[in-house]
């Protein structure tokens, strides 16, 4: 730096010691005079500008200025602050300053200018200070003479200013961080759905759990009897446990993937941000059959454990295989609708060639869950509107269940109003030749999951189907206990028609067989064409009798392929003086106790029932 090669004042008398008088070189001497003062002034001025350089500091407020001796440190970390434009001309004003002093130094060191100094050294000892000079005070001058240059100084302070200016200012990349945060997504208040569905209210009556075992014990005195005597599971693949009368209503979701079943079911739960929030995506994300069910803290089990408890209404899917059970999760959680209702949800349709692959008798299970469901969603969404092979299946399967089924257009909300009537338009087409029965469905259209509704759509409208369709559901838990009895009186029906069946094929297989006669030949002719023989019309001769409720005639065939004839016993034969008929108690279940049991409950003030919509009636017609 220019501070290390500076001549100081002490190094100039040292250059004068020893030299002799010359008068012949007094122009040289005049000159090196000079160029002693023209240095002092320069010292001079420079106290000046520090004088003024202190007071302006005073005036900004800045901390006091380091010792000069750190001027070399304090301008490399001046340097690194500075902005490089300004970094850039100190350099170029340092590097000329520093050639200006080599050459002057080069000037003093040649030989003629020593040779000049040693001549002229008598003349100019008079004028300078015979006092000796210490390294000290050699160091101190060569630092107050060759201070920075002012413009550098004044560069200094500037550059300290604006500094203290960018500290105080909030940093530029913070700033434009915040903004550039996007905004969390606006929720729905889910209060309307605790109010309507009515969680708050108190729990089940003593009436009501009086009435449930009353139904148990009918159950078990006058159908179960009947069932195990001519085998009816065999028939229908249908069994009645304890635990499914005694269960709470099912809801079931059906419905292509990804249309949002998962999703509502989180919503209804208000299960969105929490670890117990069922996993949701665009991709085909459910390949379980999930049951989410109360339990007194969140836990999982497993399909097996399910099926091996007798106590819980899933015991007879161990029928399917493991490969179904290894497919089969249950949830258990506290929660209040879930004190109320199970809820399950489906892996989602798929129409494609790998429907066939999913491991385990897929239309059989949809069988099982919609014979006991309460409510079935039927889900789709705007973009899968498509039928195929698996829908066209289902809705074969809910043949006598349309009482039970809802149709949701759900994420009304992702089109416009124009679109959203086109494709209303377009669910009825496709469902239209489904659906076999003179009164549609029920249908709602929303939006059903915890985000609100997007901008520009029909907020009221959407609001109001919610709201209807959380009426209907809390109809289903109102109405729980009526719905058992009806199931029960639905089942007992059927298996009434089941043993009279049996009993006209007894019959005439009897009369049929002679002394000479196939027994199997004269069975396969009676099986194979029962008209022939009246089985079916002399049926419908029987009063309560509907022809809708009689069975396929070829199930009859693999039944008796199963069954033998002679493991069955004619209805006479299944009488006593004790105990009574079996076909007696069965008729005078269904058509005495049954009504009479509902009779009560209807009377009984258990729970004031809200009002009902008057698309969403599941009543079960008591003459079949």
């Amino acid at each position: 730096m220019c501070l290390q090669q500076t001549v100081s004042r002490s190094s100039l008398e040292k250059a004068f010691a020893g030299t002799g008088k010359c008068g012949t070189a007094m122009e040289n001497e005049v000159a090196a005079t000079e160029e002693v003062e023209t240095m002092d002034e320069a010292e001079e001025e420079q106290t000046e500008i520090s004088e003024e350089d202190k007071k302006t500091e005073e005036d900004l407020n800045e901390p006091e200025i380091a010792p000069e001796n750190d001027d070399a440190n304090d301008n490399s970390a001046i340097t690194e602050e500075t902005p490089q434009h300004l970094n850039e001309d100190t350099d170029k004003e340092e590097a000329s300053e520093e050639e200006a002093i080599l050459e002057s130094k080069q000037t003093i060191d040649s030989p003629e200018v020593e040779e000049t100094f040693a001549k002229s050294e008598d003349e100019i000892q008079p004028e300078l200070d015979p006092s000796p000079v210490s390294p000290e005070a050699e160091e101190e001058a060569v630092i107050e003479v060759i201070p920075e240059s002012p413009e550098q100084q004044q560069e200094a302070i500037a550059d300290s200013i604006v500094e203290e200016v960018e500290v105080e200012k909030p940093a530029p990349p913070k700033a434009k961080g915040k903004v550039k945060e996007p905004a969390s997504p606006a929720m729905r208040d889910r209060s309307h759905i605790e109010e309507t569905l009515r969680l708050n209210t108190a729990e089940l009556s003593a009436e009501f759990t009086a009435a449930q075992k009353k139904l148990l014990d009918i159950y078990h005195t006058a159908i179960k009897p009947m069932e195990d005597a001519y085998k009816y599971n065999e028939l229908r693949q249908y069994e009645v446990t304890d635990g499914e009368i005694t269960s709470k209503p099912m809801i079931l979701f059906l419905g292509p993937w990804s249309v949002g079943k998962s999703s509502m079911i989180n919503y209804l739960l208000g299960l969105h941000g929490t670890s117990q929030e069922l996993y949701t995506g665009a991709e085909p994300t459910t390949s379980e059959y999930t049951v989410i069910m109360h339990g007194e803290k969140f836990r999982t089990v497993e399909g097996i454990v399910m099926a091996a408890d007798s106590s819980r209404a899933f015991s007879p899917l161990e029928k399917f295989g493991q490969g179904f059970l290894e497919r089969l999760v249950g949830i258990e959680m506290p929660h209040k609708l879930l004190e109320r209702v199970t809820l399950v949800d489906t892996p989602g349709i798929i129409e494609n060639r790998k429907q066939q692959e999913r491991g385990y008798p897929y239309n059989d299970v949809c069988q099982w869950f919609i014979d006991r469901a309460d409510l079935i969603f039927l889900v789709f969404d705007p973009t899968k509107l498509d039928v195929g092979g698996e829908l066209e299946m289902l809705f074969r399967q809910m043949k006598g269940r349309e009482s039970q089924l809802r149709l949701i257009l759900n994420k009304a909300d992702t089109v416009s109003t124009q679109d959203l009537m086109r494709v209303y338009g377009a669910l009825f087409w496709s469902m239209a030749p489904l659906v076999n029965v003179t009164e549609p469905p029920r249908v709602y259209v929303s939006s059903f999951w915890p985000l609100d509704y997007t901008g520009d759509t029909s907020r009221d409208l959407f609001m109001k189907e919610e709201i209807s369709l959380l009426d209907d559901l809390n109809q289903v838990i109102e109405n729980q206990l009526e719905n058992k009895i009806a199931f029960i009186r639905q089942h007992g029906i059927r298996v009434r028609i089941h043993a009279l069946l049996v009993d006209r094929y007894l019959q005439t297989y009897y009369d049929k067989l002679g002394w000479f006669s196939d027994p199997y030949e004269v069975l396969h002719d009676i099986v194979s064409d029962p008209d022939k023989y009246y089985i079916f019309k002399s049926i419908l001769a029987k009063t309560n009798i509907s022809k809708f409720d009689l069975p396929d005639k070829e199930a009859y065939e693999d039944f008796f392929g199963v069954n033998p004839v002679a493991n069955f016993k004619q209805l006479s034969y299944h009488c006593s003086w004790s105990s009574g008929c079996l076909l007696d108690k069965l008729e005078k279940a269904i058509s005495h106790d049954l009504p009479a049991l509902l009779s009560s409950i209807n009377t009984t003030p258990d729970m004031p029932a809200p009002p009902k919509h008057p698309s969403t009636t599941t009543s079960v017609p008591w003459d079949m």
